[in-house]
Parts: structure tokens; sequence; C-alpha cells
């Protein structure tokens, strides 16, 4: 799977996390930081599954809610044309 932000969207870093900007729409998404820190990976090109196992070593969760909480930020952002998911 490979992701990468639809056209016309920015991710910008700020304090709390990050903040997508849809050129197009003049709409913005704010992520915490846990959600940023995901997103950049899945960005930089690893997998959903490699991203929720390193989430799950890093915080209190375990592996299958970690991978649900993943595959449910890129359902999210692709549901808000915001982010563009291919083979």
């Amino acid at each position: 799977m490979k992701l990468r932000l639809a056209r016309d969207v920015t991710l910008t870093p700020v304090d709390s996390g990050a903040v997508l900007l849809d050129g197009r729409r003049g709409r913005y998404w704010q992520l915490n930081a846990s959600g940023s820190a995901v997103l950049r990976r899945l960005l930089d090109g690893d997998g959903p599954d490699a991203v929720a196992a390193s989430v799950s070593e890093a915080a209190p969760v375990d592996a299958d809610r970690a991978r649900q909480d993943v595959m449910a930020l890129i359902e999210s952002l692709s549901a808000a044309n915001l982010l563009e998911v291919s083979a």
C-alpha cells in the first residue's frame, strides 16, 4: 500500500502535531502528535502493519487496536480526499 497526500494538500507541523490544509476547498484538519507521527511514517513508505507495531511498542496499546487505529486514520483521510491510496 502506497500513500501520498492528495494534490493541493499540504502537511504543516505545529506544536501539537500537524495540520493538513486542503487548498482546493480551503478546509483544514488538525492531527495530534500521535496521528501526525503515524501519517509521516506512512507517507515515508512504512506499511500500516509496521507503523501499528511501532505504535504498540511505544504506547500502552495492543497490536490489534494499534492496527485498527492506523487503518481508521488512513480511511478517514482518504474519505476526506486528503490522502491517495494505491496498491
